[in-house]
């Protein structure tokens, strides 16, 4: 068979979460490709794996293709690692991927840790319409400008922050999207000080206003989108049922919600009986 390039996952923060079949992986080919090879040394050690390190970042990926590219076309199967988590997620590694791939190479993903996806599942937002925006821009007129045309969208989007930008940017979003915006904030995942909390964007800034603890490790964002018209019609039904339903039958309530509001007594109806089993 002809050589493959493995893009591997690795831990982003509990050595556990490798999965068997990366280190056999990482054992089994001729040469890693490392965003930091020192990084990745402490986990190579850590699974006694010899195989043998070189780097591959952004500042140098573009001259180490045609080197990696070679050992591929010779018969060396090449694995490629970031310092944790999945490679090419806000990580180097696209362009040898695409250049594996112009040349007729396969390239394999072995799956594993993913900070962004770990954040979703975890937040307790919507997760099926999301969108992954990466790193938003350090410069706060550049940073503005990428949260005003993403404050319109109505699916869950997931930003990558550094900690000592945290603040100004959870601060530009109550600006841009509201204080009132939910999001999802995970910090240090896997890690000893994991920290996973669902709020408001406005009490997300003073939360890590005051404990400057939070402005530290590995941060990500997950936003809620807009709310639709359909959301917000929803809202407001709620709104009218349960004080209906505080001195009224689900009948009656339904009945008057329909009335006041136009929407069939069924769809009143059904929604009443499901905000009554709620309050019960």
């Amino acid at each position: 068979m002809s050589a493959q390039l493995f893009v591997v996952a690795t831990p982003i923060g509990h050595l556990d979460d490798m999965t068997y079949r990366a280190i056999d992986v990482l054992k089994s080919v001729s040469l890693i490709a490392a965003e930091d090879t020192r990084q990745s040394a402490l986990l190579m050690k850590h699974y006694d794996i010899s195989t043998p390190l070189t780097a591959c970042h952004d500042h140098n990926e573009s001259n180490k293709i045609d080197i990696i590219i070679d050992k591929l076309k010779n018969g060396e199967n090449v694995a490629l690692v970031s310092d944790a988590g999945t490679p090419l997620i806000s990580d180097p590694g696209f362009k040898l991927v695409r250049a594996a791939q112009d040349h007729g190479i396969r390239v394999v993903p072995v799956p594993g840790a993913c900070a962004a996806i770990a954040a979703l599942s975890a937040v307790g937002l919507p997760s099926d319409h999301f969108s992954f925006e990466g790193f938003l821009s350090s410069k706060q007129s550049q940073r503005l400008i990428q949260l005003n045309k993403l404050k319109d969208n109505t699916h869950t989007m997931i930003i990558y922050e550094a900690p000592h930008r945290i603040l100004d940017s959870v601060t530009d979003m109550v600006s841009v999207f509201g204080a009132d915006r939910e999001v999802g904030f995970a910090r240090e995942i896997t890690k000893t000080f994991e920290t996973i909390k669902k709020m408001t964007l406005g009490d997300l800034q003073s939360f890590i206003a005051n404990d400057h603890h939070q402005q530290k490790g590995e941060i990500v964002l997950v936003i809620a989108g807009a709310a639709t018209e359909k959301d917000m019609q929803q809202e407001e039904l709620d709104k009218l049922l349960n004080r209906l339903l505080q001195n009224l039958s689900v009948k009656a309530a339904s009945q008057l919600a329909a009335d006041l509001t136009g929407i069939k007594k069924k769809v009143a109806y059904q929604r009443a009986l499901e905000l009554s089993g709620a309050n019960d």
